[in-house]
């Protein structure tokens, strides 16, 4: 076929005129019958490179994708660019025998061009005998990367696809993917027995990708506050557990946000649902696991956020190139600490050693990836085999838009190249680090390293500082990390040429995350120190109230209540009840007056509020206080509430007056009449009238000691409960 033709069927079917980088060739090559293996970044059309040579093709081709969520996307876009729903279909565990046998009869019948199938359906023999009765064009492996063991979704069932392929018929191969180091490339090609195949393989340069990693402190209130800077654009947020998706979710939407989970926990229908509301816009967010998303076709999300740091460096660009997929704004946020990496570590224990090594060989880069400081665009494309100039990030990773102090650092370099020369490239990162570092560890005694020359040159400096040196001089391109031996460090060509003669090398200092680890890391500068000013306004404010009301002013908002509003400058009535102490009754009762001058005062000085960063929790317990309101109004005795609840009865005077400084109204007349005659609460109730202040050891004083601290709390509660609420 021509290219003109292949034009024409582009237009015909899809309405386009014209093709995207490499389409057209990898389309010719397939209808030439060639294996061919693509690696195309997210958003570049690799769908397109299978979907036309199918459809223009003579027989059905099989397409092997690994999630039943995915085939139905794409059967549901391949019908709708055909009149014939027969034209797609697919074969999973999905379907029932009348399903089934439907399908089978529109590929017999000639109708379906394009068949998705699981491998695991693939591997069935009553399947693999009805393949053999009919003609296939050519067989198509999406996110081929599942079959490497190097691969960042690696599935043992599809090891055996090249097997059962020949085991049906002879006929070309398109392996595509969007994320393939070098090895796993190489590992994809040879379990296909393709080595022979063209490969395409395009820039896995996302220019419009913002980059940026963050500490992991506060992580929930940095999600609702970036979120909520956001509006109601598209975004992805990725858990690795099913427990924090759901978590996650619930409290996104209690802060007013819409979101929905999506994780393999969830039954199908619902997951069907939450993405389809997703696509349909009906819900903004999705909070997930890795099960979501691939290949999802969805061009405008917004941001993706890693709550939890991935278990590769594939996985995260993978997730990340979800993000911005029509060439427009797509940000990138994930949230790293070293303890996760740890516990990910933890998690490969028990399996096969190869495994281990993989996988600590795939955390460690993630690590590398997330502590550098170096551009992380150079350092992504890097990991892919490809170079880049970070002059050309033009500040979309937070490295280069907010630079790290640079130094010079040559002998540095010189000191590590010579380690590893003198060790004849034998070793991996750490055993160096420890080396230059003068570490007398078992690991440097045994090889007898610590007898060598320049052992703890650099002991002026630490682990972590000779691990930024060693990333930095993979990056520059001085050594390489030998895959095939997990991660042995070897001298390049060019690292030979600095060995003989160095040159300036300027080293950037790294993100140190183990520093101030509890730190949090959001300021405001509004927020970040108490008003005085506003404080001395609220305080006249309350005065001029209550000597309207005729009521002591701490009934209309306790000191405490003013001072953090004196933080949070609330400036509506909901914000109002975000305040300590300060419940939907308080706020609604006194709460106006105090917001518009709050307000005013916001808008007249220019205060950037810290608002955004109040992030309402779910509250676990709240049964217990509907239960304690509960017993109150059956009049049960304090202390009988407090033995069914396992508490002190000072405990539940405590509970009950916090309830009732929120605003909640409590009557606890029935207890109190049993040890307060009528006339001493009469003179407590009236001292309470009079006072300036709410404070119960003046109030012990004041009566010298004639009534016990627990006489004094329970009229506070009467009185609070009678007159601010």
């Amino acid at each position: 076929m021509v290219k003109l033709d292949l034009g024409a069927a582009l237009k015909k079917y899809f309405g386009f005129s014209s093709f995207k980088g490499d389409q057209e060739a990898i389309i010719n090559d397939v209808l030439q019958g060639n294996n061919t293996f693509v690696i195309m970044s997210t958003g570049g059309g690799k769908s397109m490179c299978y979907q036309l040579p199918a459809l223009i093709s003579g027989g059905t081709a099989i397409i092997v994708s690994p999630l039943i969520a995915l085939m139905k996307d794409q059967v549901d876009a391949i019908r709708a660019v055909s009149e014939d729903h027969a034209v797609a279909h697919f074969l999973n565990s999905s379907l029932n025998k009348t399903e089934t046998a439907q399908v089978k009869s529109d590929i017999v019948a000639g109708k379906t061009k394009l068949l998705y199938v699981a491998p695991e359906s693939l591997t069935k023999e009553e399947n693999i005998n009805f393949f053999k009765g009919i003609e296939i064009s050519f067989f198509a492996i999406d996110e081929a990367h599942c079959i490497s063991e190097w691969g960042h979704d690696f599935r043992p069932e599809y090891r055996r696809l090249r097997d059962i392929f020949e085991e049906i018929t002879t006929v070309p191969i398109i392996a595509l993917t969007a994320t393939a180091t070098p090895k796993v490339q190489y590992d994809i090609q040879k379990n296909l027995n393709m080595l022979d195949a063209k490969v395409y393989k395009s820039s896995f340069n996302r220019g419009n990708l913002y980059y940026q990693i963050l500490p992991k402190r506060e992580v929930e209130k940095q999600i609702i506050k970036y979120i909520r800077s956001k509006g109601d654009k598209s975004g992805i947020i990725y858990c690795l557990s099913r427990k924090k998706v759901e978590e996650l979710a619930e409290l996104l939407q209690v802060n007013g946000i819409n979101a929905l989970p999506y994780h393999a926990g969830l039954d199908s229908s619902t997951r069907a649902k939450h993405q389809d509301m997703f696509l349909m816009e009906d819900v903004s967010v999705i909070v997930a696991t890795i099960a979501f998303g691939m290949g999802i076709d969805k061009s405008d999300v917004r941001f993706v956020i890693h709550h939890d740091i991935p278990k590769s460096l594939e996985s995260y660009y993978q997730e990340t190139g979800r993000a911005g997929r029509d060439g427009g704004e797509g940000e990138c946020i994930s949230f790293y600490r070293y303890k996760d990496v740890e516990k990910l570590e933890k998690f490969l224990q028990g399996k096969p050693v190869a495994e281990q090594e993989i996988g600590r060989q795939l955390l460690n880069e993630i690590s590398s990836f997330s502590e550098t400081s170096v551009c992380r665009r150079k350092m992504i494309l890097h990991y892919f085999g490809e170079e880049f100039n970070a002059e050309d990030c033009n500040e979309m990773c937070d490295n280069c838009r907010h630079p790290k102090e640079k130094h010079e650092g040559k002998d540095r370099v010189l000191h590590l190249l010579q380690a590893i020369d003198v060790m004849k490239e034998t070793q991996r990162a750490k055993h160096y680090c420890l080396f230059l570092s003068g570490a007398e560890v078992s690991d440097i005694q045994v090889y007898k390293h610590d007898k060598l020359p320049n052992f703890g040159i650099g002991k002026d400096k630490g682990i972590n500082f000779w691990n930024a040196v060693i990333r930095q001089t993979v990056v520059s391109g001085l050594i390489s990390k030998d895959i095939e031996s997990y991660g042995v460090l070897k001298i390049t060509e060019e690292g030979r040429k600095f060995m003989k003669k160095p040159w300036s090398f300027l080293l950037i200092k790294e993100h140190d995350y183990l520093v101030n680890d509890e730190e949090p890391i959001i300021t405001s500068s509004g927020g970040s120190a108490f008003d005085q000013v506003l404080f001395d306004q609220l305080v006249d404010l309350r005065k001029s109230i209550s000597k309207q009301e005729k009521i002591p002013p701490f009934v209309l908002f306790q000191e405490p209540s003013l001072k953090d509003m004196c933080f949070q400058y609330p400036v509506t009535l909901e914000e109002m009840t975000n305040i300590q102490g300060v419940g939907n009754g308080k706020a609604a009762r006194y709460g106006a007056p105090f917001t518009t001058l709050i307000k005013r005062y916001v808008e007249d000085n220019n205060i950037e509020r810290p608002q955004d960063m109040v992030v309402k929790s779910i509250v676990r317990k709240s049964g217990l206080k509907v239960q304690l309101i509960q017993n109150i109004d059956r009049k049960l005795s304090l202390e009988d509430i407090g033995r069914s609840q396992g508490k002190k009865i000072e405990e539940v005077i405590e509970e009950i007056e916090q309830i009732v400084a929120s605003g909640t109204k409590v009557n606890i007349n029935y207890y109190i009449d049993d040890i307060l005659d009528s006339d001493s609460q009469d003179e407590i109730y009236e001292y309470f009238s009079e006072a300036e202040t709410d404070s119960l050891k003046i109030a012990y004083d004041e009566f010298e000691g004639e009534f016990s601290e627990e006489e004094l709390r329970l009229m506070w509660i009467k009185f609070m409960s009678e007159m601010a609420n």
